[in-house]
């Protein structure tokens, strides 16, 4: 039999290699010579430089840039010479894995680290540059990102705004004049998961600032200074981005990237599918075994695992999933076409717990579904 192990990660137990490699365990326990192949996947947000990094010949560049406080770090993106390309994940620098829960705060986070990271790409003679924006500690529209390659954002005084989700609200003119001028010499691709609009009860406050350290006070502000940053985009420069799917992914940073950076939004999985080559791979496979660490509503929209399924539908393969935890009905499962599906802890267990003991639950959800495969084909 032949396997193809396509997983996410495991957000704070797995990577999607050790993903791969507990499968492919589980996998020999049971079918010895089976046939594995192994790919990692990612969506766009937190560990695709790291997938990418796999598929793709590259350089690791380390710069030190500013956290979403705006204090010192030293992060990474990953950069091609001979394609002159860069790939920038906005966690490195604008993550929420950056701050401790006390200092979540989004009304108060930047991605001006975001774009020093982007900046340094441009230095280095980046004439492309793929940006992951997934995982964002941020609602600021990208305003930071924007002020980090020259833009200013100015209050009705004319004076420049530090850039800030709390100050989106204050936003009256935009002053391009500065704007490096490498900027207009790049192609720049944003990947993300998401099809938010910027603003409204489906924009970038209301449905991520809450998780994003934004209490209920805050998300009427934070909405109302994206519909601000809207209207100043509409009045100078003649841009609707509320119309655009996706701009109000990474805290709005959809938008800025769109008015300033003429970035052209896709979506993550697919554009990390085509680097893996894997609709090709998966040819004459068995069963595609992927995961991630929650399989919910969300997963429909975008994410790896919709990813992988659409591949898998096109050539008639069946697809198992094993997660961290399910919170779809069977109905949901059946629609979002998985042929297995299980959450590999048991029900109850502690987050804490099962992230302990993700590896070991893994490997022995992997050999019961194997089990299985060999009494199906015994009935």
């Amino acid at each position: 039999m032949k396997f193809v192990i396509a997983p996410d990660k495991f957000k704070g137990s797995l990577s999607g290699a050790e993903f791969c490699n507990a499968v492919e365990e589980g996998i020999k326990n049971i079918f010895p010579k089976a046939i594995i192949l192994k790919k990692p996947l990612a969506d766009g947000g937190e560990g695709t430089l790291k997938v990418i990094k796999k598929y793709l010949k590259t350089e690791l560049i380390k710069v030190q840039v500013s956290d979403p406080l705006f204090r010192p770090i030293k992060a990474h993106y990953i950069f091609s010479k001979t394609s002159k390309t860069a790939y920038v994940e906005m966690s490195e620098a604008s993550g929420h894995k950056l701050l401790s829960t006390d200092e979540l705060n989004c009304m108060n986070t930047s991605s001006f680290g975001t774009g020093e990271l982007i900046l340094d790409a441009l230095k280095k003679g980046a004439k492309k540059i793929f940006l992951g924006i997934g995982g964002s500690a941020t609602n600021d529209a990208g305003i930071g990102m924007c002020q980090a390659l020259g833009i200013e954002f100015l209050d009705s005084k004319k004076n420049p705004l530090k850039p800030i989700g709390r100050n989106l609200q204050n936003i009256q003119e935009v002053n391009t004049k500065q704007l490096n001028k490498l900027v207009q010499k790049t192609e720049f691709w944003v990947a993300c998961d998401v099809k938010n609009c910027l603003h409204g009860k489906k924009g970038a406050a209301y449905v991520f600032a809450l998780q994003k350290g934004a209490n209920e006070s805050d998300l009427f502000l934070l909405d109302k200074g994206l519909k601000n940053f809207d209207s100043v985009l509409k009045r100078q420069f003649n841009i609707d981005v509320q119309n655009i799917q996706g701009s109000g992914a990474a805290g709005g940073l959809g938008a800025g990237a769109i008015a300033f950076l003429n970035a052209t939004l896709v979506c993550g999985i697919d554009l990390i599918k085509e680097l893996a080559n894997f609709d090709e791979e998966i040819k004459n496979t068995d069963w595609i075994i992927t995961g991630e660490g929650k399989l919910d509503g969300q997963t429909l929209a975008g994410k790896t695992i919709a990813g992988v399924i659409e591949s898998a539908r096109k050539k008639e393969i069946p697809v198992a999933a094993l997660c961290g935890s399910v919170s779809l009905n069977e109905k949901e499962k059946r629609e979002l076409g998985l042929d297995y599906c299980v959450a590999i802890s048991k029900e109850g267990t502690s987050i804490d717990k099962a992230m302990l003991f993700a590896r070991e639950n893994l490997v022995n959800s992997t050999i019961i579904f194997c089990s299985g495969l060999i009494n199906k084909s015994e009935s």
